[in-house]
């Protein structure tokens, strides 16, 4: 592993046990077992080491859709996926993307960073805001708009069907962070929900 990438797998793990406005730069550097003007020649200050975080998080977040043959960011790109995906596809997409969100050792670490963070900095709770309620809703109910219009699904409010699709997944992910043991009952959950889901709106 590069020193570079080093500091940033070291950064994000101090971030999530101590929240990141009780890290400071020097405690990055003994933590990797260099000096801090060494760390500077990778990274400018804590904020570039943060966005980089950032940038590694969204690459893996894009291999992860691109295995699933999604794009996960446009849903104007991947409503044809979905028009086309059997219920049994519906299941297999949501509990892979459900373990993948769970299990993805910097995306665990982020969202812990910000849970912490988002009663302490306004940014970060922005930030939290951005990433776990309104890009989700936002890309589910331009999802569920453009499957209304086309007749693959019952037309009814599409902010409302983004909420009460997504809401669950993320109680169930939440509850998994607190409580690991519980994944399998968590999973359980989450294939009746998408069943459920897909037989009332389906037409």
């Amino acid at each position: 592993m590069s020193t570079k990438k080093k500091i940033m797998d070291v950064a994000l793990t101090l971030f999530a046990e101590r929240g990141y406005g009780n890290v400071y730069v020097g405690q990055i550097a003994d933590a990797v077992g260099i000096k801090a003007p060494s760390l500077y020649k990778h990274y400018k200050s804590k904020r570039d080491i943060f966005e980089a975080i950032l940038e590694e998080m969204k690459n893996t977040y894009d291999k992860q859709a691109g295995a699933l043959n999604m794009n996960g960011s446009d849903a104007t790109v991947d409503a044809s996926l979905f028009a086309d995906a059997s219920e049994e596809d519906l299941v297999r997409m949501g509990k892979s993307l459900f373990a993948y969100f769970l299990h993805d050792d910097y995306v665990c670490k982020f969202r812990k960073m910000l849970t912490i963070e988002q009663f302490h900095d306004s940014e970060l709770a922005q930030l939290y805001t951005k990433q776990y309620v309104d890009e989700p809703l936002n890309y589910q109910s331009m999802m569920f708009t453009m499957l209304c219009f086309q007749g693959v699904l019952k037309t009814e409010e599409a902010d409302v069907m983004a909420l009460q699709f997504y809401a669950p997944m993320y109680v169930l992910l939440t509850l998994c962070d607190r409580q690991p043991e519980r994944e399998e009952e968590a999973l359980k959950l989450l294939e009746k929900h998408i069943r459920q889901f897909s037989r009332i709106y389906h037409v």
